[in-house]
């Protein structure tokens, strides 16, 4: 009874503050509805970043190139503005400005990933551990600390060495699994007495279906009816190998970690997944099965091994032997296999049932037999932000809670950070910069979902933390720097100066209270 009062409680808050907000009382940049004291104790706010998209410094301190500096030089009409990440935000030397900036804002926490390629050049322990890398991830590391910022970190963010790529074809071959379990232990002998919070991967279904199946993320990898126009690659069984390395060299790198490190560094370890949230576009039966499908291919794919030691019946079903198998000492490796969950949610989608083909065009983009739309009769999911001819963003904060409950529900209620979410705005380079600074719709959209994290939390989802996507705008992937993400405007063309935008002072009354 205690817990369906809870329930009961949590959707009446949810419902309550939904209205709240629909009503106006959100009171815009000037202050907060709910602050840090609406959450538990020891909840964590910080931001998040990856190295590719912030660090720049490609060819500086020893660093060697991943697969996106290739996919970026080789392709750059596959990038919307031909950039990359050469530059970027420039962290790797502007790191003591950038911690002084979220001391500021009073996050607890950053999360950032290492670059592979900085601390193992040529990708494996054979081409010896760079120093220099050491040196500065050791600075970032405790500078953070000495401003009482807790480091959350990422081991991978998609740039795997170009090195391991051209040796073996990088995650399509079973021996990525040991030179990535070796990276992962310099990471632990080298920080582990201070990093405390460890994840392997960053959002493995991103890395696989936008690099394996889509084509349009390095190492673009796709069959040729595909989108992303690859000269190499299969859609319909390269998403699902790739991703299956990961998922075993996670595994063996919590085993790793377990056994050797956690005992001594008393950290904790995980992996960060991501999904949106998907609704039935009719009340069928159908389309309700479409958006289970949904679920199951894109957050399924990878907590049902974590928990069950196998993937989801319908995969298994949909994608037969295009799909790996779990020998029995491989699911007892992943099973169970982390201390938290981390969770990137940012938009969501209906979904429409697709039937059975004939086609032989297989994919892992179609084999879920899901249609996914951001619009029904016309009407969108939610409102939009950053629409372009390559781009449409839905807004819809109760699909955080409806995530968060299904995690609960279907998973065992896990430790959960939400690790990444956020909301893009076009890169106007006509706006004044006063005008640049005024980011009124990421601040509804970060006290919505804020509202809605909460509701979980009161529903008894086991949320710890919360981390922003981003501290900065930075270059976003296929993107470009044609979208920004960051609370704090980075000038592009006048020194990568940071001035604050509205939302980093809403951050700032928010957690201050």
């Amino acid at each position: 009874m205690a817990a369906e009062a809870a329930a009961v409680h949590g959707r009446r808050l949810l419902s309550f503050l939904l209205l709240a907000v629909a009503s106006g009382s959100y009171d815009g940049a000037r202050q907060p509805s709910i602050n840090r004291r609406s959450f538990p104790h020891g909840f964590v706010f910080g931001t998040a970043s990856s190295a590719y998209q912030y660090e720049g410094a490609a060819m500086e301190g020893g660093r060697g190139p991943s697969i996106w500096d290739t996919f970026t030089h080789q392709y750059p009409e596959k990038i919307v503005d031909g950039s990359n990440g050469d530059v970027a935000d420039d962290q790797y030397h502007r790191y003591k400005e950038d911690v002084n900036i979220m001391k500021d804002i009073g996050m607890d926490a950053y999360r950032f990933s290492i670059s592979w390629t900085r601390i193992l050049p040529n990708g494996s322990l054979s081409g010896g551990v760079n120093g220099e890398a050491v040196s500065y991830y050791n600075n970032l590391i405790n500078e953070l600390l000495s401003k009482g910022l807790q480091p959350f970190v990422t081991i991978f963010h998609w740039d795997s060495p170009q090195s391991l790529e051209d040796k073996y074809k990088g995650f399509l071959s079973p021996n990525i699994i040991d030179d990535y379990k070796s990276y992962a232990e310099v990471c632990f002998r080298e920080f582990g007495d201070r990093v405390k919070h460890w994840i392997t991967f960053n959002e493995p279904f991103s890395f696989c279906q936008s690099g394996y199946a889509s084509g349009v993320f390095a190492p673009s990898r796709c069959s040729s009816w595909e989108q992303g126009n690859c000269s190499v690659g299969d859609s319909g069984t390269e998403p699902y190998t790739a991703c299956h390395h990961q998922l075993l060299a996670h595994g063996e790198t919590v085993r790793l970690y377990k056994e050797k490190y956690q005992a001594l560094q008393k950290g904790k370890i995980g992996i960060t997944l991501m999904s949106h949230w998907f609704v039935p576009i009719s009340s069928s039966k159908y389309d309700k099965a479409a958006a289970r499908r949904s679920m199951d291919f894109m957050l399924g794919w990878f907590m049902h091994p974590l928990i069950k030691g196998e993937y989801p019946l319908t995969m298994r079903k949909l994608v037969g032997n295009r799909l790996p198998k779990f020998s029995r000492e491989q699911s007892e490796l992943v099973k169970g296999a982390f201390d938290f969950i981390g969770l990137n949610y940012y938009t969501a989608y209906f979904a429409e049932n697709v039937p059975p083909s004939n086609s032989l065009n297989y994919s892992y983009n179609t084999d879920p037999r899901a249609n996914l739309t951001g619009a029904r009769n016309g009407v969108p999911i939610g409102p939009t932000s950053a629409s372009t001819w390559y781009f449409i963003f839905y807004i819809y904060p109760k699909g955080l809670y409806e995530l968060l409950l299904y995690v609960k529900e279907k998973y065992g209620n896990p430790t959960v950070y939400i690790t990444e979410n956020g909301v893009p705005e076009i890169n106007n380079s006509s706006l004044t910069l006063q005008e640049a600074l005024k980011d009124d719709t990421r601040i509804q959209y970060y006290h919505d979902h804020l509202l809605s994290l909460l509701s979980a939390v009161w529903d008894g989802a086991n949320v710890k933390g919360y981390f922003a996507w981003s501290l900065l705008d930075d270059f976003e992937w296929a993107s470009g720097f044609t979208l920004r993400f960051g609370i704090n405007f980075v000038d592009y063309n006048d020194g990568l100066k940071r001035y604050p935008k509205n939302s980093a002072h809403w951050f700032k009354k928010f957690l201050k209270n």
